[in-house]
């Protein structure tokens, strides 16, 4: 359980430092405060949004959140400015996510909870992006992430810290919620719910035949939605690709260089003994030792675990050095375990997660390796540092050039770095009206060339891929959102007509049908006698939990025919205006799940409707968990002192809803 519970928290924190978990919402109780979560986050001094039990809410604190998650966002659509974002609901949420997480601070510090340096310093060293070659935590390659995040050690720990005290405040009242079986009955039943019926459409391309708008109406049409033919800006840049190839000779470690890594890396390449452990993590000594008991000193390890509702998966450790297990747990917990034999169960021994028990289950001692059986090994990793070393190199050189004033062109020069200049371009990567295929590294360019201010475009070193390429960029022309001449589109305007009325006459069709049907027509025979050559109607006989199933989303059509009453039918829009489908419910027969009274015999599946049963238990009791959690959160907000200045709170909407581009 422990490996589990610690292997989650790593991740979760990982996501919230990248900036990725924080839409999530902190309310969820899983989420982070961003650098507004402890009082005092913000290093920057601004105007005071909100004040929680007397500790203020800066709002330079709300805005780099927001600009972090703006910058999050605009990696799936890169078009995404500022007004529209906030007009999503971003400010109100963001703000509403510092003022909770501060709350929960403020109520776990009352009642005597805290968040330990050595409890965060745990976190770090347990997240993967933190380790070097040999998979152990490396202050080189910490520091150049936060680096590339652009964040502090300091608002790293203090989002860490905010997770923690949120963590323990919430976790505990999701923990075993669970939902009456009758309402899990109710939802599996539903979901066996068979529903049979048929699906004919009406495309628009039948429908279209023989309309031919005037230059008229064409015109007029090209007026009222001009905003769709509307090119975006475009932007021609140039860059030069800086990478492996620019410092291969710099990037060579020579064997001078290994022989000192592997002396100075000896006890690495001494051998280390590693420990393949099980093991269980209680929240209470009482419920340890009766555990230890069951456990019969290890030989019931696992059924004791199973009654105490760990699976196999909780329990399983797999082989662990000191260092790994002292990560995992604390130093009292891994100086017992590696004191012990073979065989032997340790505790109870207490951490900061519970009570451990902990069973060796084998003791595996790793040889020595010499130099020669090592050497390659360790010049991938030195040519690795090398690499990032003179990249960095390169890119302090670029940017202190630019500073001083050289232009893109000289940099390249100087460096002799090969240019390369893009057609204009838009934020995806297109080139309208020009045959252009964008290279991929040009689509991890793209964000950072279309934040260039255009006023004052300074060169600037992007990432394509972190500490192994980079591209240094500038924006030659921009080219502003225009609408192209009506002569120019005069055909794409006119098929767009045509399609749309034919769409309408489609609907139309679709419409008289479906009135037949309900009336009592029989519906191959409405389709038949539509006046206009349609393709056959298909049967379609599905349970919801068929189309639950389904790897990818389930068609719309099926989806409509669960919420179709017996007998009747509707219509519904195809996909990119292709047409309307009429969809048809002719029966409806009810499901029914149930759980066989008898134990289900070792190695066969219970039945399907049982198997239902318990996942939707299980997926009900987590949901009342969040539930619960959500509740906890917002109870602890109404019991401590908040105050809004709500005047700050508008100048700042105001003033971020007229930023249109995320600098």
């Amino acid at each position: 359980m422990a490996r589990k519970f610690r292997s989650k928290l790593a991740s979760w924190v990982m996501l919230a430092f990248l900036g990725l978990a924080i839409a999530a919402m902190v309310i969820t109780g899983f989420g982070t405060g961003g650098v507004g979560g402890l009082p005092g986050g913000g290093e920057a001094q601004s105007e005071t949004l909100a004040e929680v039990e007397g500790e203020e809410i800066q709002a330079a604190e709300l805005e780099q959140l927001i600009r972090r998650q703006l910058e999050q966002a605009r990696q799936q659509n890169p078009e995404l400015d500022m007004g529209r974002f906030l007009a999503a609901g971003a400010f109100d949420g963001l703000l509403n996510q510092i003022v909770v997480a501060r709350a929960i601070w403020a109520f776990g510090q009352a009642n005597g909870l805290t968040v330990s340096d050595r409890m965060i310093d745990r976190v770090i060293a347990n997240i993967p992006e933190f380790r070097n070659f040999a998979g152990q935590f490396d202050e080189a390659t910490f520091r150049g992430a936060l680096q590339q995040q652009n964040l502090s050690e300091a608002q790293l720990r203090r989002e860490i810290a905010t997770f923690l005290m949120q963590r323990q405040v919430q976790l505990p009242i999701g923990l075993g919620a669970r939902v009456p079986d009758s309402v899990a009955v109710q939802y599996a039943s539903m979901m066996l719910e068979r529903r049979r019926g048929s699906i004919g459409v009406v495309p628009t391309d039948a429908m279209a035949q023989g309309i031919a708008p005037t230059p008229q109406e064409i015109a007029a049409y090209y007026q009222q939605n001009r905003a769709r033919y509307t090119i975006p800006e475009r932007r021609v840049l140039r860059y030069a690709l800086i990478g492996r190839d620019q410092v291969a000779a710099a990037a060579q470690p020579t064997d001078a260089e290994i022989q000192a890594y592997y002396r100075d890396n000896a006890a690495r390449y001494a051998g280390q003994e590693t420990r393949t452990l099980q093991q269980v993590v209680l929240q209470d000594e009482a419920a340890a030792r009766t555990f230890v008991q069951r456990a019969g000193g290890g030989a019931n390890f696992a059924a004791a675990a199973q009654q105490a509702n760990f699976g196999a998966s909780d329990i399983n450790l797999g082989a662990q050095s000191r260092e790994q297990f002292t990560n995992l747990t604390n130093a009292q917990v891994a100086n017992a375990v590696f004191s012990a034999a073979q065989g032997a169960l340790v505790g109870p021994v207490r951490s900061e997660l519970g009570w451990h028990v902990v069973r060796i289950e084998s003791i595996n001692r790793a040889n020595a390796r010499p130099l020669e059986t090592v050497r390659t090994e360790i010049a991938t990793e030195l040519g690795r540092r090398k690499l990032q070393d003179a990249l960095g190199d390169i890119a302090g050189r670029l940017e202190e050039k630019v500073e001083d004033g050289a232009s893109f062109e000289e940099i390249v020069r100087a460096e002799r770095l090969t240019m390369v200049e893009t057609p204009p371009i838009t934020a995806t990567g297109q080139a309208p009206g020009v045959q252009y295929q964008a290279p991929p590294e040009l689509q991890a360019l793209l964000r950072g060339a279309f934040n260039i201010d255009p006023e004052n475009p300074e060169p600037a070193v992007e990432t394509i891929a972190p500490n192994e390429r980079y591209a240094f960029i500038s924006v030659a022309r921009v080219v502003p959102a225009t609408v192209p001449p009506l002569q120019q589109i005069a055909d794409r305007v006119r098929a767009d007509v045509v399609r749309q009325r034919g769409s309408e006459r489609a609907r139309a069709l679709a419409e008289r049908i479906v009135a037949r049907i309900n009336a009592g027509v029989p519906l191959a025979r409405a389709f038949a006698e539509a006046g206009v050559r349609l393709p056959a109607p298909q049967p379609v006989n599905v349970r919801r939990v068929d189309i639950s199933r389904r790897e990818q989303q389930a068609p719309p059509p099926l989806v409509m025919l669960f919420s179709i009453p017996q007998g009747r039918a509707r219509i519904l829009q195809a996909p990119n205006g292709a047409g309307w489908f009429v969809v048809h419910l002719e029966q409806r027969t009810p499901g029914q799940a149930n759980c066989p009274r008898t134990p289900v015999p070792a190695g066969q599946q219970p039945p399907e409707g049982c198997q239902l049963i318990q996942m939707a238990r299980a997926e009900f009791s987590g949901q009342a968990g969040t539930e619960y959690t959500e509740q906890l959160a917002r109870a602890i907000q109404q019991g401590v002192a908040v105050e809004r200045n709500e005047q700050a709170i508008r100048n700042m909407r105001q003033r971020l809803q007229a930023t249109t581009v995320a600098p």
